[in-house]
């Protein structure tokens, strides 16, 4: 994948268009990416009073996993959602933005 955990990226389609987060977590085989403060939904979750955990009740709101087709990544240096190109140097991949040629990584 070319989005990577801890990345800035902005969501270009779907109902939260033009937000931008950070990636908390990524899942490439499903090409799925987790964003703080992005795709937010409510999850009604019963009390479970007994056992080893506890856990309280109620409506908790979590962040939902968002198609990584449907983010960009942001370049950290010209500040615009950007593609992503790979350049090899010293013998090593590196990710370079396709506006300003800066490397990401």
């Amino acid at each position: 994948m070319r989005i990577k955990a801890g990345d800035t990226v902005e969501v270009i389609r779907g109902e939260d268009r033009g937000m931008r987060g950070t990636v908390r977590v990524v899942h490439p085989r499903k090409n799925e990416v987790i964003i703080e403060g992005v795709n937010i939904v409510i999850k009604h979750q019963r009390a479970v009073p007994a056992g080893r955990q506890q856990t309280q009740g109620g409506r908790i709101e979590l962040e939902a996993p968002v198609d990584a087709s449907n983010v960009m990544l942001v370049c950290p240096n010209c500040q615009e959602p950007t593609r992503v190109a790979y350049e090899v140097t010293d013998g090593s991949k590196v990710r370079v933005c396709k506006h300003c040629q800066a490397q990401i990584d």
